[in-house]
């Protein structure tokens, strides 16, 4: 058991509609709170950029995609949350997104969480119904579950000091998406855990939409999208089967 914890939001600051839900994250979670300020992709120059992004693939599946300004500045911003993990000598932080809402039941379950946050590492709280998980805890009604495939996004999630070390060791160097980059536990060491219920909620779309997703017209869109959905789909399949033939790490 974790005692000494925190919660982090994860706030860009041009995003002025998310200002209401960002003060409403501060009110509610359980720990004593800070808004980390995000790393802007867009207003990193791209030399920075490229300094710290492999345009080789550093593990397996190879990523079919390159990392946007947007998804850069996201994973910037959770290795800016795990160094504060370690800087301020937290045994955990609770990290959320500005996008995200605390549920009625969020106390019960991050409760339950930071009871478990020792032993698995990392625990999400899913917005999305998690599949194919072998029950690895229990408490009442809550159960923190080992996912085959770990589900993307990073909404919500409790991360111990010695997970947050490991991450930042793995990835001083980035070659995809940071929730991409957390399915991959045969390069990680670190098999993400889920908790359900998550008792959270996805607020993306009230709070202003994605701050990743770039505009374009809807030609280009359309005309990207189909060939982007042929590698997410291929992409997809050979984490599965990489999920299928590892041994699960604890």
């Amino acid at each position: 058991m974790v005692s000494k914890i925190e919660t982090l939001v994860i706030h860009l600051a041009r995003a002025e509609g998310r200002r209401t839900q960002v003060q409403r994250l501060l009110e509610e979670t359980p720990y004593p709170a800070r808004v980390v300020e995000a790393v802007d992709g867009v207003l990193v120059p791209k030399a920075e950029r490229d300094a710290s992004t492999s345009f080789k693939p550093l593990f397996s599946p190879a990523y079919p995609f390159p990392i946007g300004p947007g998804e850069y500045g996201c994973f910037q911003s959770h290795r800016k949350a795990w160094q504060l993990i370690l800087d301020e000598g937290l045994d955990a932080a609770l990290i959320l997104e500005d996008d995200v809402a605390l549920t009625p039941v969020f106390a019960e379950t991050v409760a339950f969480a930071a009871k478990e946050v020792g032993t698995y590492g990392y625990v999400q709280f899913q917005a999305r119904r998690v599949n194919s998980s072998e029950v690895v805890a229990r408490s009442g009604k809550s159960f923190i579950v080992k996912p085959r495939v770990t589900p993307l996004r990073t909404s919500a999630q409790i991360v111990s000091r010695a997970a947050a070390e490991t991450l930042l060791f793995k990835t001083q160097m980035i070659d995809r998406p940071v929730d991409a980059f957390l399915q991959s536990y045969w390069h990680t060491g670190l098999h993400v855990t889920s908790i359900v219920p998550a008792g959270v909620e996805d607020r993306t779309k009230e709070t202003g939409g994605s701050t990743i997703s770039s505009k374009r017209s809807i030609w280009k869109k359309v005309k990207r999208e189909f060939k982007r959905e042929f590698l997410r789909v291929r992409y997809r399949r050979a984490v599965n089967r990489l999920s299928k033939s590892q041994t699960s790490t604890p």
